[in-house]
């Protein structure tokens, strides 16, 4: 099993599992008892991103996952063997399933279920089980992801002295 490879600059807490072929980059942080597992494809997050406590990413073979910059997994949300685009936004408990690409400055909503191969259209907001576009996002809904994904980039450069 190949071994992840984490930029110096990104921050694991202790308890977070990274296992496998899984490429994390600047700025980014893992949070406690994340785990993100590529055993069977690949896995990428981009700079900045944060995978908070509980969130779960694995990929399936044949479907990598690959997430953006300054994207936000919510606590306990589970992305599997999909694509999040850039500046997107997790809800807590949500979870992504095989196949799906979830477009650049999306929120989906808090406990949310994006059922296999959907594709949800850039600056949408999703919500629902079976989850379903509700409307675009904001202005200021989108100048807040990167706030919040920022904010988090700050709170791991703190954890790392940087």
């Amino acid at each position: 099993m190949k071994e992840p490879v984490i930029d110096k600059r990104a921050y694991i807490a202790s308890s977070a599992d990274v296992i496998g072929d899984v490429t994390i980059g600047p700025m980014c942080s893992v949070w406690n008892h994340a785990t993100i597992r590529a055993d069977r494809d690949t896995i990428t997050i981009g700079e900045g991103s944060n995978i908070q406590d509980n969130a779960v990413i694995h990929e399936e073979k044949g479907l990598p996952v690959t997430i953006g910059k300054y994207v936000t997994v919510g606590h306990s949300a589970i992305v599997h063997g999909s694509y999040v685009d850039d500046y997107s936004l997790i809800g807590m408990h949500a979870t992504i399933m095989n196949g799906c690409h979830i477009g650049k400055n999306c929120i989906i909503g808090a406990g949310a279920l994006v059922t296999e191969n959907t594709v949800i259209p850039d600056d949408s907001l999703v919500m629902g089980v079976p989850a379903k576009v509700v409307k675009k996002v904001s202005p200021s809904q989108k100048a807040h992801f990167k706030e919040n994904a920022i904010r988090y980039v700050n709170e791991a450069m703190e954890l790392l002295g940087d």
